[in-house]
């Protein structure tokens, strides 16, 4: 990995450590010091001009001082005189203001893919946005990955995939759930979910078979988890005899590991793309690395070999 430096931001330095293990290159030291004021001061400190720097950095709460740490890490970068600056996001912070749906709103996504891109990024690294048009708000190279392969094999290696049914939680979900039912060789149901507020849903009906099957619902991101549990709760109305969720960014705000211990969910499985701490999970999470992906992904960009070679899946099944 010569010419290849890994700089972690502080929001996930535990992802950033495990890249570093298995890339076997060390992390670049970075001085990150937040004043008084609430400013934020970083500098690098060794040398990387001319280099290709990842920095790693997931943009979860607070997500404010998260973004504008990586943007003064990528100026810094940037007035060092590196190569290339990739910046590898996990979970990229606005992805759900992605449109106005009421006049007088901002399309806060764009304004960040706007920051990032001049603040002086040369390309972005990111999992399960919330809607795919956002790889477009970017004059940069996007990487998007899909975290449902890692679930699909997750759930075929337990044997949890007999009399199995996929279900997207609503109509925006319907792409990611397809292809993890064609992936799978299973059916797809879909929930039909009005939103009536932000963070507020009301399930009407649900499309497709559940009587009877173990339920795979696939979603991108977990906040309240009010969400999630009206939908396993439906499900189980339907007649589902196991709900199971499958969710890319487990940012578990407020009451969510109670309501989803005390809900319908039988288990929820979560990808570490951002730093959840031990407290917030309860006997029904389990959590699966982006890790190992990550590290061969970093490394393909590196030595400019195709990214695409990893994920078969796009034309045909994975193989477990």
């Amino acid at each position: 990995m010569k010419g290849v430096q890994l700089i972690a931001g502080s929001s996930h330095p535990q992802l950033a450590q495990e890249i570093s293990q298995l890339l076997k290159a060390p992390l670049t030291p970075v001085d990150i010091r937040h004043f008084s004021d609430g400013e934020i001061y970083v500098r690098i400190k060794e040398k990387v001009r001319g280099d290709d720097v990842y920095v790693i950095q997931s943009l979860n709460a607070p997500a404010n001082d998260h973004l504008m740490e990586t943007l003064i890490m990528i100026d810094a970068l940037r007035r060092a005189s590196v190569g290339r600056i990739n910046l590898v996001c996990p979970y990229l912070c606005y992805s759900r203001q992605d449109r106005k749906v009421s006049s007088r709103e901002a399309i806060s996504s764009k304004l960040v893919a706007n920051l990032i891109t001049k603040a002086g990024a040369d390309r972005l690294l990111t999992f399960d946005l919330h809607a795919d048009q956002i790889q477009g708000f970017y004059d940069i190279p996007v990487d998007h990955f899909l975290a449902y392969p890692l679930f699909a094999k997750y759930l075929k290696s337990h044997k949890l995939l007999s009399d199995a049914v996929i279900v997207s939680p609503d109509m925006g979900g319907v792409k990611r759930a397809n292809k993890m039912a064609d992936m799978l060789g299973l059916k797809l149901a879909i929930i039909d979910k009005v939103r009536r507020a932000h963070d507020q849903s009301e399930v009407a009906h649900v499309v497709g078979e559940v009587e009877g099957k173990r339920v795979i619902l696939l979603d991108d991101v977990i906040s309240t988890g009010g969400s999630i549990c009206a939908a396993a709760e439906t499900l189980k109305k339907f007649g589902a005899k196991e709900v199971i969720v499958c969710i890319t960014h487990g940012a578990l705000s407020g009451d969510s590991k109670e309501k989803v211990g005390n809900g319908h969910v039988d288990r929820l499985l979560l990808t570490n793309s951002i730093d959840i701490p031990a407290e917030k999970l309860n006997h029904k999470m389990t959590v699966i690395s982006l890790g190992p992906l990550l590290a061969k992904v970093i490394r393909r960009i590196a030595k400019n070999q195709s990214v695409g070679a990893l994920f078969t899946w796009e034309d045909k099944p994975v193989k477990m």
